[in-house]
């Protein structure tokens, strides 16, 4: 009777300390890594989601930017980080790209990281030079078909969504242009200003100003609803091109053995902290569309645009670097 007690009193104490222990997460300071430089999109976002989840876990979320390899560095670190969900990582579409766009990647994006939550998206707008002779979507479309190759369109980099978009729309509409990348979309909209280049499709927020000095003509926004601060520009299916829908996403991931219960906490506090009135007006200010999903709901997002994109990477003719 004595050891079925104790028996008794032992099951009763470990079931106690599983939850208990869940609870006490986080207990120190959680480490999020920005896969790109400071000062674009990923290291606005990361710094504002990191302040807001601080504020409500009592632990500081503390913003570590590793740029390198194209952002692979940052994955890389945290696919190979303890699974103790005290290092994450904030991924844009490069998560999806990578595996069809670098022949040897020292991670797996499937295998080596764990879905968190899709944090994000920022609309793209094509842009073309006020020299070319287009007011429309359908009118460059008409254009670049009546002189096939003669324009060229700017990007960020090879594999960047600035780079894949126009490939799509090229892919979509049967015309063909000249690819002129460029050290960061930055400098493409330097370019693209300057004259360089003829077209340019890249993000909403940082367009903006171009647009608005006339510098730049907007065509149409590759989204699914127009963009706010561009209320007048159409989206591409509206413009009369159907599926080419190229957003720059962002979501939280954490090393894959990182425990179901660590990735639901985070998960709820990051949704918590999206949905907050402060932090949602903060980043819609900056052309920033707060999003927030389950861990499998952007497990799936990721595996559908890694298909999305592998299939335009191969119509390109883009090799595996």
């Amino acid at each position: 009777m004595k050891i079925k007690a104790f028996v008794a009193v032992l099951i009763v104490s470990c079931s106690a300390i599983v939850p208990a222990g869940a609870q006490t997460y986080p207990a120190k300071p959680i480490r999020l890594i920005l896969p790109f430089p400071p000062g674009g999109p990923s290291d606005i976002l990361g710094r504002a989601l990191a302040q807001k989840v601080s504020e409500q876990v009592g632990q500081q979320m503390i913003t570590d930017n590793r740029a390198g390899a194209g952002g692979n560095l940052g994955l890389e670190l945290t696919a190979k980080a303890p699974p103790d969900g005290y290092t994450l990582v904030l991924s844009s579409p490069l998560i999806s790209i990578s595996p069809s766009l670098y022949s040897k990647l020292n991670y797996d994006p499937q295998r080596d990281l764990a879905p968190v939550s899709l944090v994000a998206q920022i609309q793209n707008v094509l842009l073309v030079h006020p020299s070319v002779p287009a007011k429309s979507l359908k009118e460059f479309v008409q254009v670049a078909r009546a002189s096939p190759g003669k324009l060229n369109y700017g990007s960020g980099g090879v594999g960047t969504t600035t780079h894949l978009a126009p490939e799509l729309m090229q892919s979509l509409t049967k015309i063909r242009m000249v690819h002129v990348p460029f050290k960061g979309s930055g400098l493409a909209l330097l370019g693209l200003i300057g004259g360089q280049v003829d077209v340019l499709i890249m993000a909403v927020p940082a367009a903006q100003a171009q647009v608005e000095a006339g510098k730049a003509r907007a065509l149409a926004v590759l989204s699914d609803k127009r963009a706010t601060t561009m209320p007048n520009v159409p989206t591409t299916k509206e413009a009369g091109v159907d599926g080419l829908v190229v957003d720059i996403w962002y979501g939280i991931l954490a090393p894959a053995a990182t425990p179901p219960t660590v990735v639901t906490r985070l998960n709820t506090e990051i949704n918590k902290a999206l949905a907050s009135p402060d932090l949602k007006d903060r980043l819609l200010g900056v052309g920033v569309q707060p999003l927030g999903t389950s861990p499998e709901q952007f497990g799936t997002y990721i595996r559908s645009e890694a298909v999305r994109f592998a299939k335009v990477i191969k119509d390109a003719g883009i090799k595996p670097e």
